[in-house]
Order: structure tokens, then sequence, then C-alpha cells
């Protein structure tokens, strides 16, 4: 599949950046997103937008709503950084379909060079063709499916947030705000619940209300099997709802974040009614304790 697209009413990358950040809240710490640009530049050899500075400098290293991960040129441990060279991954298979690669691929004049990744392991790039400002952009995708948008990174996510930019490439549910989640370590703690005496949309308005405010992060349900996910607004805390795997209320949140999370999600959880079988830690540092645990929530270490 080939495609172009116009990125509709965008306008220049400075206005483009700053809507963005109006509709999607940057974190309050921009991981891998400072540094030495002169040095970035020079190390890959050529000059880099203006407007994907601004990003990466607002958001760093992170998801924008699960979809879209912003790769910067900075970090040690950087696992998605701005790779100046796809031929190294691409290259021989090119050379063995080449019908397949209709752009060249960079630093090759012209070539296409990755800005971020999608869930779907698709490179969104820049099209390298001319001054930096003007380098469209290109969604390929694994299966070697493009998608061209002539407008840059900023005007890009501008029009992907507005709903003025589609694309096949690229997940969004239309039901739901866009988000930013950064880079960030969590610790994951699975409160496996029983039952209590309400229907499970009460419990999940209860639960809902006790965090609050929150924001929808989808849903799925499938023959009486349900999974509801949230965000804990400013607090990059994250919940899982669900009767799929068992009853249980899923917990992520920054491991100092642990004996603050702890006494609100069992707070929370006695609103609904419901006992508190386990709290298991599923990934990090955090221990909740017994299903008990101490009288004042703090947890056990």
């Amino acid at each position: 599949m080939y495609s172009n697209r116009r990125g509709g009413d965008v306008t220049g990358p400075h206005s483009s950046v700053a809507r963005v950040i109006e509709r999607v809240r940057p974190p309050v710490t921009a991981v891998d997103g400072h540094g030495d640009w002169a040095e970035a530049e020079r190390a890959l050899g050529t000059p880099l937008p203006e407007d994907y500075k601004q990003l990466v400098a607002t958001y760093g290293r992170g998801d924008f709503w699960g979809a879209l991960c912003l790769c910067t040129p900075f970090g040690d441990d950087n696992p998605v950084p701005l790779r100046a060279d796809l031929r190294e991954d691409y290259g021989p298979l090119r050379d063995d379909s080449p019908d397949r690669y209709p752009y060249p691929l960079f630093p090759e004049p012209g070539g296409l060079l990755a800005w971020a990744v999608t869930e779907s392991a698709a490179h969104v790039c820049w099209l390298t063709e001319g001054p930096p400002e003007s380098w469209p952009v290109v969604i390929w995708s694994r299966d070697d499916d493009y998608e061209r948008f002539d407008c840059g990174a900023g005007a890009f996510l501008d029009g992907v947030t507005s709903r003025g930019i589609t694309s096949e490439l690229l997940h969004h549910d239309p039901e739901l705000a866009h988000w930013f989640d950064a880079a960030i370590e969590l610790d994951h703690v699975y409160v496996r619940l029983g039952e209590g005496p309400r229907p499970y949309d009460e419990r999940l308005r209860i639960l809902r209300d006790a965090f609050a405010p929150t924001s929808d992060r989808g849903d799925y349900e499938y023959e009486g099997q349900r999974q509801d996910h949230f965000a804990v607004d400013g607090t990059g805390w994250l919940m899982t709802y669900e009767c799929t795997y068992g009853h249980q209320l899923r917990v992520a949140f920054p491991p100092a974040d642990s004996a603050e999370a702890r006494r609100a999600v069992f707070a929370a959880v006695d609103l609904t009614g419901c006992p508190v079988l386990s709290a298991d830690t599923v990934h990090g540092t955090s221990s909740w304790g017994s299903a008990t645990g101490p009288a004042d929530g703090s947890p056990s270490r």
C-alpha cells in the first residue's frame, strides 16, 4: 500500500507543537529529552527540524497514547535512539527485493530517517529531501506499506491529535482523548479481589470516583469478560479493573509512590465492598504485604 496525505490546515512547527501541548499533557520530566543537540547533529551528519527538537525537549522518550514512541538522540540506555542508518537492518533486504523499498534509506540522499516507532513496529520517518524544516513524514510498516504526509513531525502530531490527519498505519481510538506516558520504570501490583454485593459497572464507577480525576485508556468486553483501563490524572498511575483473568485491579505506579498508591487502592477497593484476597508484585520492587497489611497502609519492604 502506498498513499500520500496532506496535513490539512496545520501551520508552522512552533504553533503546531504548542497545539499538541494543549491537547496532550507533557510529563513533569522529559526522559532522555535533553542533551547536546550540536553533537547529536554532528553524529547524524545532518541538522534536525526545530519542531522535533521541541517535541523531544517537551515530552522526551515515551508513548503517545500507546501508539507512537518518540525516538531521541540522548540517553546512554535509550532503547529507541534516533538512529542514523537504517541500511544496517534493511539494506540486504532491499537488495533482494528492491521493488518493496520505494524510498532511499538515510544517509542516502533524500533517505528515510526514523524519528519514532509505533506499537506495531512501523517506522515513523522523515523523508530527508531539502532543508530539515520541509521534511515530510512517511510511515513505513513492517509489511512495507507506506503513508506519506506532506508536513513535519510537529504538524503531523498536531493533525493526528486534532483528528485532521488520519492514518491506517497508526493506531488511534477516536473515542479516547490522547495522552502521553513517559518512559519511566513502573512497579506493577495485582490486587486480587473477592466478589462483593455490587455489579461490575457499579464497582467500576466507585473506583473511578475514588481516584478522580481519571482518564479512559480503553476497554474490552467479550462474552461476559471485562477489562477497563484508566489513568489517574497527574500521578502516572495506571489501572486495569477486570474480570477477564480473575477479578482484580492491576495497578502500575512509580516506585516512590508505593505507600500512597497502596493506601489509595485499598481505600478505593473498600468502598466497592469487595474483599482483598492478595496483593502480589508482578514487576518492580514494591511489596504491599499481605491482603490485610499494616493498619496505616504503609508498605513492607
